[in-house]
């Protein structure tokens, strides 16, 4: 019997190809799709969830506050919370400290390499997290100052082959470290990317403590990121109910700072997803935009199922009497049910083939939009195996159990005399499956022309500072006798370059968060109460000039009025914060810096520091003469190699042995706007498949329609009804279904939208374009997808229409 069934189910296949090729090419295609954003999904979600102690582990966060009003918030906050609540509060098994060192160069016997990822952290490292020593004890490897573990792919490059273990590496040239582990290299699928971890006790050593100040023990100095692991059975939210006397009692030492830090605690797993904060280790995803991709996921395939009802139902029509002679011959529902399932298995297992292939095909194309490198491994993942098999079942269910029920309730009497008729609840039931479609369809391209719209609206607003033509030289690595002098030095031979406009030095350049966050400032004489947290630039005197900041009072650093390190330039939202409405009316007044005076000499207008996800900081730019920092040099982009070499030549002769590491900053700004090009490329080419696949679902409606009032068209035609006329009756019935589906979609997806936009802080306005014009795309392809088959039908011969058999 089911090596009939397969015969049969093959048989119709193969003779209806047109089809049989349709409905499986739009099947396979809404499975490529569904299971390459599944994949995309998968790998987002999984980030941090290799821990196994991962529903332990959680991150402070350290939330900080200027009169109430929320003012900065730290992934690595103060020093002192891992310590203080682990002394005070038993239901805390362990912590971890992380500290930034930067970027390095390291040395060993005559290997040299740059080193971007460097961290100091605690010995409880190994013990909270999963991340595997390769050689070395997790126990004792970050105990002890001067010690070091680092990862594979460093001790292939550096060692070759050398067992690093014991072994001395020098990093700066003159300061040694001991190597005691070698780690595996960090998964693709955690939050934090380590290249070397240096013992925290060797950043206590170098900074020891004295009678006023410990570091480890410091809670007003930011820029250590700490992890609690629970002891089990903890609840996290008692457990931040109980820091708060633990900060009261210490921010008592502090009079004004009471409110000053809020601490909380973050599932280790959720970092990556649901977390933007300063400091953080890298780039964080987006889980709005996962779960938004897992919708499209979701759209995209029920689509494509839906698009096998409509066309097996229209297809139905045409297999009517096959249906009245089994059931003459004494075929029962049940084997005729067995019969339709049976070839919808058939037709979902050769498009699982062909989505196999255009997913090995579109492989490349899907990295490269999404920055997800999946390679072929992905097929030797059990999860893609599992994802497969279960959109194959719920395919070949939800796919082939409508049609075989309508199909097998053919009567038998009725399909002999040519009486097939289709019930109401069924031409309805097939139009909201195609309402369905074209709604998702049109909320999709709102979406996608929105994030399209708000990306451009990003790009093309003015930032308040000139970037362009800008390179920027990361700051020097090796120790010189004189960085004051060297570094003047260079600036003077580089302007002696006619190609070299300006060149200046900071803490911190356009484009990334600015690292010296302090609290504590205010007005001399002022009451410790209306102390605030600014954002600090420190610069020579050349770089408000450089980027050609505006100034709205008062004057820029200049060399002509003397030595200017006590003089600080404040921007508008600065001196707004500090309780001035007017610039004006700021300058001369002078503020208390951590225990130092300084004198206000001008205020700028805001700026983005940042994207235009961010709101204008409150920043205070220092005069700083011998700043440390990367090098900013304007220059001409005509003969640019040439240029290039002189600087890298120039910069070899005062910084022997240093790294020569540049980009160019416009380059270097715009890489913040790459999490938002990567998910507008992959909404956009989603979209479209979408679109695509819904149009299938189209066609087969359309064709049922056509066979369904084939003999109606004949009798117009024969009464005298023009080609026209007949096009303009089956684009109404289909152009309603549009209107239906866009008053269905259009609220949903203003709603969705405002929702988005309200994580930017610089947006565009909502306008009506952004729903008119996929309204009318929608309509436009719906339009062609009719013609195609309407236009044959009303010019078929009217004689062969109302032919009867």
């Amino acid at each position: 019997m089911l090596k009939n069934y397969l015969l049969v189910a093959f048989r119709n296949l193969s003779k209806n190809k047109a089809f049989s090729a349709i409905n499986i090419i739009g099947l396979a295609i809404g499975m490529a799709a569904c299971l390459l954003i599944l994949q995309y999904v998968s790998f987002e979600l999984s980030f941090d969830d290799f821990h196994i102690k991962k529903d332990r582990v959680f991150r402070i966060n350290q939330d900080r506050y200027n009169n109430g009003k929320l003012s900065t918030q730290w992934a690595g906050g103060a020093f002192a919370p891992g310590t203080a609540f682990k002394n005070a509060l038993p239901d805390i098994e362990e912590y971890v400290k992380i500290v930034g060192a930067g970027q390095t160069i390291a040395n060993y016997r005559d290997q040299k390499m740059v080193i971007r990822n460097v961290y100091y952290v605690s010995d409880a490292f190994f013990k909270t997290f999963s991340f595997p020593l390769i050689n070395g004890d997790g126990n004792t490897a970050l105990k002890e100052p001067n010690t070091a573990v680092i990862t594979r792919q460093i001790a292939d490059r550096l060692f070759h082959g050398v067992n690093p273990v014991g072994q001395t590496l020098y990093i700066n040239t003159d300061k040694p470290l001991k190597i005691t582990g070698v780690m595996e290299n960090m998964p693709a699928n955690t939050h934090m990317n380590f290249d070397i971890m240096q013992s925290y006790t060797t950043l206590l050593k170098e900074n020891p403590p004295n009678k006023d100040f410990n570091l480890d023990n410091a809670w007003l100095n930011d820029g250590c990121t700490t992890y609690l692991l629970l002891k089990p059975g903890v609840d996290p939210r008692i457990l931040e109910a109980k820091f708060i006397p633990v900060v009261r009692k210490a921010y008592d030492k502090y009079p004004g700072t009471g409110e000053g830090g809020i601490y909380t605690l973050q599932p280790v797993k959720d970092i990556h997803l649901y977390s933007n904060r300063m400091l953080e280790f890298q780039p964080n995803g987006d889980g709005k935009s996962v779960y938004l991709l897992l919708g499209i996921a979701i759209f995209v395939i029920i689509i494509a199922w839906i698009n096998y009802i409509n066309l097996a139902t229209a297809r139905g029509i045409g297999r009517a009497k096959e249906v009245g002679v089994r059931k003459t011959l004494g075929s029962s529902k049940a084997q005729l049910i067995t019969q339709f399932m049976l070839e919808a298995m058939m037709l979902n297992a050769m498009a699982i083939g062909l989505a196999l292939l255009i997913i090995m095909a579109c492989l490349p194309a899907f990295a490269n939009i999404s920055g997800m490198q999946m390679g072929f491994t992905l097929f030797a993942k059990a999860a893609f195996w599992l994802a497969v098999l279960g959109i194959f079942v719920l395919g070949s269910f939800f796919s082939g159990f409508y049609p075989a029920i309508v199909l097998s309730a053919f009567r038998p009497v009725e399909v002999m005399k040519g009486k097939i008729l289709a019930s109401p609840g069924g031409v309805i039931l097939r139009k909201a499956m195609v309402v369905f479609q074209f709604a998702a369809s049109i909320f999709l391209l709102i979406g996608s022309l929105t994030v399209f719209k708000q990306l451009k609206y990003m790009q093309s607003q003015k930032l308040g500072v000139k970037i362009d033509q800008t390179l920027v030289i990361k700051a020097p690595l090796v120790k010189v006798d004189s960085f004051y002098r060297s570094m003047s030095s260079f600036k003077h031979e580089c302007l002696a370059q006619s190609a070299v406009k300006s060149v200046t030095v900071s803490t911190s350049i356009p484009g990334e968060p600015v690292g010296w966050n302090a609290g504590g400032i205010k007005l001399v004489g002022s009451d410790q109460s209306t102390s605030k947290q600014y954002r600090i630039i420190g610069a020579d005197y050349d770089y408000l000039n450089a980027y050609d900041m505006k100034l709205i009072a008062g004057r820029k650093f200049s060399k002509e009025f003397g030595d200017e390190p006590h003089k600080v330039v404040f921007t508008k939202k600065g001196i707004e914060q500090l309780g001035f409405n007017k610039p004006a009316d700021a300058l001369g007044k002078r503020i208390d810096f951590w225990g130092q005076v300084y004198e206000i000499i001008g205020v700028a207008d805001n700026f983005h520091q940042q994207s235009l996800h961010d709101a204008y900081d409150a920043m205070i730019f220092r005069c700083i003469p011998d700043v440390r920092g990367p090098v900013s040099v304007k220059i001409s982009t005509t003969n640019l190699p040439q240029t290039i070499a002189e600087l890298k030549k120039t910069w070899a002769a005062f910084f022997p042995g240093d790294q020569f590491d540049y980009f160019f900053l416009d380059q270097h700004f715009n890489e913040q706007y790459k999490t938002d090009q990567r998910f507008g490329q992959v909404f956009g080419v989603f979209t479209g498949i979408a679109i695509f696949v819904a149009c299938l679902g189209l066609f087969g409606l359309v064709s049922y329609t056509i066979v369904q009032r084939t003999k109606e068209i004949g009798i117009r035609k024969v009464l005298g009804a023009s080609v026209n006329s007949i096009l303009r009756l089956l684009y109404k019935d289909f152009a309603l279904l549009v209107v239906v589906s866009f008053v269905i979609s259009a609220p949903i997806g203003w709603y969705a939208i405002h929702q988005w936009l309200q994580t930017y802080a610089f947006r565009m306005d909502i306008n009506p374009f952004l729903f008119v014009i996929p309204f009318f795309l929608v309509l436009l392809v719906a339009f062609a997808t009719v013609s195609f088959l309407s236009v044959k039908a009303a010019l078929m011969n009217p004689v062969k229409s109302l032919k009867t058999e």
